[in-house]
């Protein structure tokens, strides 16, 4: 229960993902087929967001370099990630995106905050 106070962070979770554990994954996409990879990125995300585990993805793209793109995941923990990462729902999904790549790396890390900023407000 909220008292009002905007110091309350009994909500925070359900916004922002808090506590949720993230997989950051960078790939370096072989130049010229960046908009297939977006293609096929669209078109295979219900492997990973179909999973009891995972809270959300979202796609980027690097403003700087033109074949980096971002691929965030959240997930309830990570031994919920880690069951995916071994189906073969994930292994099917990581070959139909494997052509596309030239290399990348990947990262794991724990969502330890987040705070909403005022524009989010307004974007509902």
């Amino acid at each position: 229960m909220t008292n009002g106070n905007s110091n309350d962070n009994s909500n925070r979770n359900s916004s922002g993902n808090e506590g949720a554990f993230r997989v950051l994954l960078r790939m370096e996409i072989n130049p010229g087929l960046e908009a297939d990879f977006e293609k096929a990125w669209r078109g295979s995300t219900e492997a990973v967001t179909g999973h009891p585990a995972c809270l959300g993805q979202w796609l980027s793209k690097d403003t700087a370099e033109e074949s980096v793109y971002f691929i965030v995941s959240d997930w309830t923990d990570e031994p919920g990630f880690r069951e995916f990462e071994s189906s073969e729902a994930h292994l099917a999904h990581r070959e139909r995106l494997h052509p596309y790549r030239g290399k990348g790396s990947f990262n794991t890390m724990q969502v330890v905050a987040h705070i909403q900023g005022k524009a989010s407000a307004h974007a509902a």
